[in-house]
């Protein structure tokens, strides 16, 4: 079962790059506190994840910063190092906080996985974008379809 707006977000491992590598996070502390914005995509690099869903962020991080989001931040089931080379390739270092949830322990603990197996994907993180404040989910917007549309930048603009 997906999470649901008023329960807090769980607080699990996930990693982040680090300038030596790879370092943990714990997903409290990091999307625990002030107003944070957080959205999902089933994979870095892929072609709305890549052509539409980032890039919007990026694009209207001053925005969100200027709506009082202290914090925002991409998660996907891919590795850190992709993770890293994925906001590298679109612009998002020091924009958009980057989480490896590269065991899904994050995806999961949302209740929001989805089966890619079919593609050939494995298990991957759906599509949605969450406004968590003071570590309590206040809105949530998961994708129906394949597209990028609920979970866009320009909706959360209009939410906060």
């Amino acid at each position: 079962m997906a999470i649901q707006v008023g329960q807090r977000i769980p607080d699990v491992e996930v990693r982040v790059m680090g300038e030596n590598g790879p370092e943990t996070v714990r997903t409290g502390q990091v999307l625990g506190q002030g107003k944070v914005v957080l959205f999902a995509v089933p994979g870095a690099f892929t072609p709305g994840c890549s052509r539409i869903h980032l890039p919007g962020y990026v694009e209207q991080a001053d925005e969100l910063k200027a709506k009082g989001v202290s914090t925002i931040a991409c998660v996907a089931v891919n590795d850190p190092w992709v993770m890293d080379a994925w906001a590298e390739a679109q612009g998002a270092k020091g924009k958009i906080l980057m989480l490896s949830d590269g065991n899904a322990e994050f995806t999961k603990a949302m209740g929001l996985e989805l089966d890619g197996a079919v593609a050939g994907l494995g298990l991957r993180s759906q599509r949605y974008a969450a406004i968590i404040e003071e570590g309590v989910l206040t809105s949530l917007d998961v994708e129906q379809g394949t597209g990028v549309d609920v979970s866009a930048c320009s909706n959360v603009l209009a939410k906060l």
